[in-house]
């Protein structure tokens, strides 16, 4: 699963999904599907593909070909899963908007939730667990000061999807396993 961060975001740094896929296919990942414009998708690759370098070949390859340079982070399926069974907030998916997971780059080495917690809305409710944050915002993410402030109390760089999207791009994910994608 790759979640592309900053492309198709309030007109800027415009891609196309198809534009999107081709370059997956190119460098040798198969069955490429996506899912929204906002930068998801899940695709085969060779178990022996080291994850490092395959952020490097696709940032590289969209810079060129497309003159974007998006933040790219990988997981496979059962890092999706884990976050997913990991939600501290079960409750939060009846109402899937208002649930994010923010997926992080790496764990953080000195996260600053008190700051967080400062500038946290009544209703807002978060925990970070090993390299997801999670953020219940029943008033709308749109309205959290919380949530602008993520990616800097963590030092690290993340990429935000909701629960909605996250169980959509898990289903693609599951289906691509299993042969009916």
């Amino acid at each position: 699963i790759a979640l592309f961060r900053g492309i198709n975001v309030g007109g800027r740094n415009k891609l196309p999904m198809r534009e999107l896929v081709a370059v997956l296919d190119e460098l040798g990942l198969t069955d490429v599907s996506t899912y929204l414009q906002s930068g998801n998708a899940v695709f085969h690759a060779d178990d022996a593909v080291d994850g490092d370098r395959l952020v490097e070949e696709i940032g590289g390859a969209l810079h060129e070909r497309h003159g974007v340079a998006p933040q790219v982070l990988l997981l496979s399926p059962a890092d999706m899963a884990g976050a997913m069974a990991s939600n501290p907030y079960p409750e939060a998916e009846a109402d899937p908007k208002t649930l994010h997971l923010f997926f992080l780059a790496f764990p953080p080495p000195a996260p600053d939730l008190e700051s967080l917690a400062a500038i946290q809305g009544e209703s807002e409710r978060f925990c970070l667990e090993g390299t997801v944050f999670y953020l219940h915002a029943p008033d709308g993410i749109g309205r959290s000061k919380l949530a602008a402030k993520v990616e800097k109390a963590l030092g690290v760089p993340v990429t935000a999807r909701n629960w909605r999207s996250v169980a959509k791009i898990m289903d693609l994910a599951e289906a691509l396993d299993s042969g009916t994608a």
